[in-house]
């Protein structure tokens, strides 16, 4: 029997099959290694280093104040008879304000003058008086030494010397008492004439032109000048914050009316006596500020920032930048994240996305 042999086209197809099988199984191995390559890669977040300042900060809400002002009142009673001034107006040390209705102040006045020279005119004749009792006097010693007269006639003129002595002691001392009492007389008189004790502004009216001012009980206070060229900031601070402040330490505040502008002194006082508000103990803190423009004005509301420290000119970057995530979610190096994790809470001012930064 003779053997039969397979055609070449047969063979050819088999060996075709067999090497494009080897082929996809190269293909398939090449790329589970390449997949398995890509997921162990780090995925990089780029940023540009910037640099800005940090601020660690104590915040409270205070109030403006003038630094320097007096509450001008009056020291007589009387009508209002005039009011020089009007609030706002600015006014220097010495200038007349307002006048108090002198007419019984002056009557006074005259009173006291007219029993003082009455005073003086009887104390004139008690001087007279005692040098004719000296005279009477030393004419009875005389006669005495020659036996013409009695010793009960010289006891009486020196008894009658000696009460004219008295009498001008007393004179004088009632001459003192009145010109005393003339002075405050003449004091109350210069009193109804109100004048400035500094200069400054008129910043409130309290008493009305014709009003009467009783100073028997209170004096009556009828406007408040105050130097506005320097303001005081007065904050409450919480017993919780206090203790971070210390005299000296810089501050700066903001106010409704111009949030973008900010307002630098430095700590001058804070008071030991705190004020206690539905149970939340409150400390006030007191720092200057100057006020040239007059851009700032009484009982403005400030937002006050006391730094406690602060960094300038830092260098930053985004906590994503130093921290990464691999594509199976695992995260980047456990020391960078517990380095982020265990920052202070620092303000940063001057750079863009402050709070993400």
């Amino acid at each position: 029997m003779t053997a039969v042999a397979s055609p070449p086209s047969r063979r050819r197809v088999i060996l075709a099959a067999l090497a494009l099988a080897a082929v996809a199984a190269g293909g398939w191995f090449a790329w589970a290694k390449w997949s398995a390559s890509r997921a162990q890669t780090v995925e990089y977040v780029f940023a540009t280093v910037q640099r800005t300042h940090f601020e660690d900060l104590v915040s409270a809400t205070g109030a403006l104040q003038p630094r320097d002002y007096v509450d001008v009142g009056a020291q007589v009673s009387g009508q209002l008879k005039k009011l020089h001034v009007e609030v706002g107006n600015d006014v220097t040390e010495g200038q007349l304000l307002a006048e108090i209705d002198a007419e019984q102040s002056a009557a006074r006045v005259d009173a006291s003058r007219a029993s003082l020279r009455a005073l003086q005119a009887q104390l004139a004749q008690s001087q007279v008086n005692l040098q004719k009792a000296e005279r009477d006097l030393q004419r009875q010693r005389n006669l005495l030494k020659e036996d013409a007269t009695t010793l009960e006639l010289v006891q009486n003129a020196e008894t009658t010397a000696d009460a004219a002595r008295a009498q001008i002691t007393t004179q004088k001392a009632q001459i003192e008492q009145t010109q005393a009492s003339m002075r405050v007389e003449e004091s109350n008189l210069k009193y109804t004439k109100i004048y400035a004790p500094m200069a400054g502004t008129v910043v409130s009216i309290t008493a009305k032109q014709g009003q009467t001012l009783n100073t028997n009980q209170a004096a009556p206070t009828i406007l408040r000048v105050a130097d506005q060229s320097s303001m005081t900031v007065q904050t409450q601070v919480s017993e919780a914050d206090v203790g971070r402040l210390r005299v000296g330490m810089p501050a700066y505040f903001t106010t409704l009316g111009s949030p973008g502008r900010r307002w630098h002194g430095k700590l001058r006082k804070i008071e030991p006596t705190p004020t206690v508000t539905n149970n939340v103990v409150l400390y006030n803190a007191l720092f200057d500020v100057e006020n040239h423009n007059r851009s700032l004005m009484a009982q403005m509301t400030a937002q006050v920032f006391f730094v406690v420290a602060e960094a300038r000119d830092a260098l930053v970057v985004p906590m994503s930048a130093v921290t990464f995530r691999r594509r199976d979610g695992a995260a980047g190096p456990a020391s960078t994240a517990s380095a982020a994790a265990s920052a202070p809470a620092l303000a940063a001012s001057g750079a863009p996305g402050c709070p993400g930064w």
